[in-house]
Formats: C-alpha cells, sequence, structure tokens
C-alpha cells in the first residue's frame, strides 16, 4: 500500500460519544430478533438513521458453503394459560420467553408433559435464560425458575402463533472508502434479541464509529458488517469470496458495554498487525487482557478458518459465556453503561490511528545523535536522571529510524504509547530529520 503520511492523530473522542452509543442500544433492545425475519430489517432501519447501510436478502435455500440459508422464521404471538385460566407467561412480556426459532404449537398439556418444553436457569432462579433451536425444529418457552418452581399441577393450554416460510436472511454493510481498496472489516452479529451488552451494544458502537468515521479521510477503506451470528458471516463471506484478499485487518465486536475489563482474542494468525495494534493498546489499559486464539466464539471462527485465515481478531470486554448476565434477561440496559461504551469506543479509535497513522521513516541524520536543541526539539537536559517522554519518544524514533522499524514496532520497543512515537515522528519529520524509508 502507498504510504499517506496522516497529518495528525484524531483527538480523543467527545464523553458524550458514549451517552449516544447507549441511546442506541435502548433503541435496539426491545426489537424482536432472529437470524431471519422483519426484526433484523427493523433493526437495520434504526442503524440506517446513523449510517448508509446497503441492504441484502439472501433467499432461503441458498447453499453457502456447507450451509444452507434458512426458512424464515415470523413469531406473531405464544403463551401458556394455567388450570385457573391466567396466563403464567407471554412472548408479549419479554422477547426471551420464546425458544428463538419455535415451530407452530397449539394443544393442551399436563404439567409434567409441559417441563421439557420449559427452560430455566436453577442456579440463576430469578432470570429468563436465552435458547434458540435455529436448526433443530421444536417449541419451547424460557421462563424463571422461581416462577416454574410455583406451577400447580393441571392442565395446560399452549399457543405459539409462529411461522417457517420460504423468506430470506437479510444483513447490512457499509463501506467508508479509503484513498485505497484495501479494507478494514468491522463485524457484529445482529440476531440476538434484547440483550444489551450481546449485541445491542457492539451494533451501536459499529454505528457510532461509521458515522464518525464518515467525515475522516482515512488511507484504509472501512467495512461494517451487521449480520447474523454465524450463517450471516458464512453467507457474507460465500457472496464475497472474490473480494477477502483485500482485508488486511478486521476485528468483530460483542459484549462492549460492561463493566468488565477490555479483552482482545487474537486472530487465528496471532502475528497479525491487528494482533499487535490491539495487544499494544490494550498494553496500556489497566487490568486489560490478550488471549490467544480458540475455534469457539463469534463470528471470528468464521472469518479465521483455514480456508480463509483472515486476520481478524475479537474485541469485547468481559469474555462471553464467563459473566453471569450471559444470554439471560440480566443482559439488560442496566448492564451496560454509556462510560464503558465510551471507554471501547476510545479503544477502537486508538487502533484505528494506529492502523491509519503506521510508517516506516527513515534517519537522515543517521551519525550520531542530530543536535536537537539547536532545532528548538530538546531542551538541555543534560546531566538530569530521567527524560521526559517528549524527548525519549524522540530519542527512540531517531535511534530506529533505520529503514528497518514502523512507528508500531518503535512503540513496541520503546514502551512508549504509539500516539507519542507518531508526534515524535512527525516533529522530526517536520525538522527534515526523517524520511520515507
Amino acid at each position: 500500500m502507498e504510504h499517506v503520511k496522516p497529518d495528525g492523530l484524531e483527538q480523543s473522542p467527545p464523553i458524550s460519544v458514549g451517552d449516544d452509543i447507549y441511546a442506541l442500544a435502548a433503541r435496539l433492545f426491545p426489537i424482536r430478533r432472529s437470524i431471519t425475519g422483519d426484526g433484523v430489517r427493523r433493526t437495520l432501519d434504526v442503524l440506517s438513521g446513523h449510517v448508509a447501510l446497503e441492504r441484502h436478502e439472501v433467499p432461503s435455500g441458498t447453499q453457502v458453503f456447507d450451509w444452507t440459508v434458512p426458512k424464515e422464521w415470523i413469531i406473531r404471538s405464544a403463551s401458556i394459560t394455567g388450570p385457573d385460566g391466567q396466563r403464567v407467561v407471554d412472548f408479549a412480556d419479554h422477547n426471551l420467553h420464546v425458544v428463538n426459532y419455535s415451530v407452530p404449537y397449539k394443544g393442551i398439556l399436563p404439567l409434567d408433559e409441559l417441563r421439557p418444553h420449559i427452560h430455566t436457569l436453577p442456579g440463576q432462579p430469578d432470570v429468563i435464560p436465552y435458547r434458540t433451536s435455529y436448526y433443530a425444529p421444536t417449541w419451547g418457552f424460557c421462563m424463571s425458575y422461581d416462577r416454574v418452581s410455583q406451577l400447580p399441577d393441571g392442565l395446560y393450554r399452549v399457543e405459539v402463533d409462529s411461522e417457517l416460510k420460504d423468506g430470506s436472511l437479510t444483513y447490512g454493510e457499509y463501506l467508508h472508502r479509503g484513498k485505497t481498496e484495501r479494507e478494514f472489516l468491522l463485524s457484529a452479529h445482529i440476531c440476538h434479541p434484547s440483550l444489551a451488552n450481546d449485541n445491542c451494544s457492539g451494533l451501536a458502537l459499529l454505528a457510532t464509529l461509521a458515522k464518525h468515521l464518515a467525515a475522516r479521510e482515512t488511507r484504509y477503506s472501512y467495512r461494517f458488517l451487521f449480520a447474523p451470528g454465524t450463517i450471516g458471516a458464512i453467507t457474507w463471506l460465500s457472496r464475497n469470496e472474490d473480494r477477502t484478499h483485500l482485508i488486511d485487518h478486521g476485528l468483530v465486536l460483542s459484549c462492549v458495554g460492561d463493566a468488565g475489563s477490555p479483552t482482545y482474542k487474537r486472530s487465528r494468525r496471532g502475528d497479525a498487525f491487528i494482533d499487535r495494534a490491539m495487544a499494544h493498546v490494550l498494553g496500556h489499559e489497566a487490568g486489560a487482557k490478550v488471549i490467544d486464539f480458540s475455534p469457539y466464539g463469534y463470528d471470528e471462527r468464521q472469518y479465521c478458518s483455514p480456508g480463509f485465515n483472515l486476520p481478524v481478531g475479537m474485541f469485547q470486554r468481559s469474555v462471553h459465556g464467563t459473566f453471569p448476565e450471559y444470554h439471560t434477561s440480566a443482559d439488560n440496559l442496566d448492564f451496560i453503561r454509556p462510560e464503558h461504551l465510551a471507554d471501547s469506543f476510545r479503544i477502537l479509535s486508538e487502533v484505528i490511528d494506529i492502523v491509519e497513522g503506521d510508517w516506516t521513516p527513515l534517519n537522515l541524520v543517521p551519525k550520531c545523535e542530530p543536535q536537537l536543541g539547536r532545532r528548538g526539539l530538546y531542551a538541555a537536559l543534560g546531566g538530569q536522571k530521567s527524560q521526559d517522554a517528549t524527548s525519549m519518544s524522540l530519542l527512540w524514533v531517531l535511534n530506529l529510524a533505520d529503514g528497518q522499524h514502523s512507528l508500531l514496532s518503535m512503540a513496541e520497543r520503546s514502551g512508549l504509547p504509539f500516539r507519542e512515537i507518531a508526534a515524535a515522528a512527525t516533529m522530526l519529520s517536520d525538522h527534515g530529520l526523517l524520511g520515507d524509508a
């Protein structure tokens, strides 16, 4: 890629960005979503108010590698009525009350025959679990264990007014065009209903990031993908296989709004530029973690499958499956906070700054240190026990600018933040001491 020296790194995002992301997540939270259907389309309608999405409809039955696009699921209502005529559970009260993709059913059952169709979490007796049956046709309900334990014996009227029909799978994408066709892919799953952290937070953050990036001139092109989990990513890869060679960097986002420490999961490659950039940024974050790739998780599994092996990692805060709110009704709007969403936004912004701002300089005065004092770059600090960050950044850049080290390499070697190294390189370049390698 042709080197384009950045004019300067983006300023820290405003604090209010967290409020904006939270407000968008709150709008997305009540929408009934699944891997197909009008809930996905309504979600894309909301996101389209923030970023100009291109929408794609892929017909049911379409072969996508070893998978087939499923029938579209329509859910109108679902309920259980007890022996006393009172509603025990009603889908209208909470989107998690019905097993996602439940087939239609209507009948009267005794409690002992109904129980196998009711999912609970005895270890968390006051929450509703989230369950799906995308590829194994069945019907079912999800309820709190406390509520189910109070049900009396007797006959229960069950109604699931749903439909599986030939329709389509829907996904949306937005391409922010940069100076080159080389791409940074940012992906979030759009299928989970009424789970705030997983993944209203990821959808809202990506839409907000795309909106901010739209006003910025970049050298990379940035592709934002909002697709159903697993089958959506597989479908996108199937339809875009001839363009995947353009992807130089990628991130999957989920669970980015809770109070947990930021966590990055490396790509399958393990040493891709995105792995290094994320590790560098999180290396300056208290409590942050970088974990190795594993073939379990979100859509990084598809992007990192051996036939593609794309440089795509995953960014989250609390690791999926490790916090008690995960895939339950406790993953609500109280579980995510604007300040954590803003922090996640800031981290991603810093990573984009590295992707945009990295270049390999060459010291034009390589024999001994150039005299920085007469250029106004270096205070007369001789004899002091320490040097300030700016001075150390200047010295590190001059020493490592041998044409073999990029700015990120310098930041990794020095332990200094990339932004300080980049600022020093700009100062030295402006004073005629650095050129392109």
